[in-house]
């Protein structure tokens, strides 16, 4: 496994990091949910991440008494706020009162004392940036959280909190959690520059783009039973669940066989040649999974590879000029 640092900050990640999101309290039961999380840890996995409304927080819970069996000062633990938690005006959002009322809820949660990187899940049209970075700035002075960071928000957004924060003092956003792939490339326009340029480190979701970058789709009409696309959450699929895309992906075979590694771990490792990248999150059901996925940590695949991959996916990318 390799570590990176989280933008222009102190803290390092493992490159690959084990989400959460539709499996952890959700399709995994506690006993699975346990052997993923060993199964990361012992392969050198440190960055755990989740949110409060992943599963209705029961992602939380579900992870809280078993990240509690591991050295906390040798794992980094993320979880995000903003999507409603509740039928009321306050239990939404970036206000003063839901990120207070939200941290609290999510430590009870995950049985911990202090969170090491708490997110913004989205931007908040309707609360003052003002508002939120202040928040955010006394959660880490109070050692309620460590580090703060956001979650696809836009370069200007990016841009527009850092320069707050700087002007005022107060802790800046290390961190930016944006969906990225092989098949989904749209931040590389303006959002990986802009975290470059103000010291962000990016926590990728999705980086196997819903799963089908793993080869295991061939046919759009009829997806294997059980599996993602075959169930109520085929609608997250939908901006590349097409034919073209897996007659594509189908192609990159030889290319994962040329680097010796699984299609997964190719496109795992493919996020990770950007340098803007800190950590790439994957979701496992079982513990074959997480060691599959792992390997990608450590693996080193020539330029050239990723080229043809490039060539072989350009008319399929979701990478059209984009403002974000």
């Amino acid at each position: 496994m390799q570590y990176r640092s989280l933008g222009h900050s102190g803290l390092h990640l493992s490159v690959i990091g084990l989400g959460s999101w539709l499996t952890f309290g959700n399709t995994v039961e506690n006993d699975a949910t346990r052997e993923c999380v060993r199964a990361a840890f012992e392969a050198g996995v440190t960055f755990f991440d989740t949110a409060s409304t992943y599963s209705k927080g029961r992602a939380e819970e579900a992870l809280g008494p078993i990240l509690r069996e591991l050295p906390r000062d040798q794992i980094v633990i993320g979880t995000k706020l903003y999507w409603p938690t509740g039928e009321t005006p306050n239990e939404r959002g970036l206000s003063r009162k839901h990120v207070r009322d939200e941290v609290y809820k999510s430590l009870k949660r995950l049985q911990i004392e202090y969170i090491d990187l708490y997110q913004c899940h989205r931007y908040d049209e309707a609360t003052p940036i003002e508002e939120t970075c202040e928040v955010m700035n006394d959660l880490v002075r109070q050692g309620t959280i460590l580090y703060w960071g956001v979650s696809e928000w836009n370069a200007d957004q990016i841009a527009s909190a850092v320069n707050l924060c700087r002007a005022r003092g107060w802790s800046v956003p290390i961190s930016n959690q944006p969906q990225y792939s092989a098949l989904w490339r749209r931040i590389e326009t303006r959002v990986l520059p802009v975290c470059e340029r103000y010291g962000l480190g990016n926590v990728v979701w999705s980086p196997l783009a819903m799963g089908i970058l793993t080869g295991k789709y061939t046919d759009a009409k009829n997806p294997p039973a059980g599996s993602r696309a075959a169930s109520q959450y085929r609608e997250f699929m939908e901006d590349y669940f097409t034919q073209p895309v897996l007659d594509a992906v189908a192609k990159l075979k030889p290319l994962a066989d040329e680097a010796g590694a699984s299609l997964a771990q190719l496109a795992l490792a493919w996020t990770l040649r950007q340098p803007a990248v800190s950590s790439a999150i994957v979701g496992a059901t079982n513990p074959a999974h997480v060691r599959d996925n792992v390997r990608a940590g450590s693996l080193e695949v020539d330029p050239h590879v990723f080229a043809e991959m490039d060539r072989i996916l350009a008319s399929v990318q979701a990478f059209e000029p984009y403002t974000a």
